[in-house]
């Protein structure tokens, strides 16, 4: 019964991504990306914790459950790392005209102040992950690069990004695996190429945090890259 596709035109920026096009039925997921959606007609159904709200456009926060029931008009979803863009960044960048459209929010998302990770040792940390997402991610040596414990890295990603260092890793390897196959690589090419044990790794992790098919979907997107 679930479509389980992404169709359409994907705007992909380094700490956002606009899908405009039929989102379709998705299986109930939860990702580290704030989600907005906005119906460019008819309502759209959405199920947040278990309970079916029907909508013209929704915020979805970071980390909380969620499935697409019905989407019978093509909507604008847009996708926001939340230590850089907050759901009210989002809201503001879709709301300042009254029929948005994907450039303009892609405009104004560019032009919103990004947020600052308090801790420079945070940030040391995470890139150090995108160093190591080719193979694999030791914690140690984040722990090192960030000049922190193995116990005060894991406190830190827990309180200040909301994902155990694991998770994080995890979501960063699938957001470059994405980013791979948009550029055309293969499905197996894109997972090795961002740290998964292979293709069925990344498949499952793909289904499990957006509901989709990476096989089905993302082949089916016209891609624009944004500095």
């Amino acid at each position: 019964m679930q479509q389980a596709s992404w169709q359409g035109s994907l705007w992909l920026a380094p700490d956002f991504a606009i899908l405009h096009g039929a989102a379709g039925a998705t299986d109930s997921h939860a990702h580290y990306a704030h989600q907005l959606m906005l119906s460019t007609g008819a309502p759209f159904t959405a199920q947040l914790d278990g309970v079916n709200h029907t909508a013209r456009h929704l915020l979805i926060d970071s980390l909380r459950p969620h499935a697409i029931v019905d989407a019978p008009a093509p909507t604008l979803t847009i996708y926001a790392e939340p230590q850089r863009l907050g759901g009210a960044a989002l809201l503001a960048a879709a709301g300042g005209a009254d029929a948005p459209t994907p450039d303009g929010i892609a405009a104004a998302l560019q032009a919103q102040p990004r947020q600052v990770l308090a801790d420079a040792r945070l940030q040391r940390a995470l890139d150090q992950v995108d160093a190591l997402l080719s193979g694999k991610v030791s914690a140690a040596a984040v722990a090192g690069a960030a000049h922190l414990s193995l116990s005060q890295l894991e406190r830190l990603f827990s309180a200040q990004l909301g994902l155990p260092v694991r998770r994080l890793v995890l979501w960063r390897r699938l957001r470059l695996a994405i980013r791979f196959i948009l550029l055309g690589s293969t499905l197996t090419d894109a997972a090795h190429g961002a740290g998964f044990a292979d293709a069925a790794h990344f498949s499952r992790t793909m289904r499990s945090l957006f509901g989709v098919r990476a096989d089905r979907s993302l082949r089916q997107l016209k891609v624009t890259l944004l500095d």
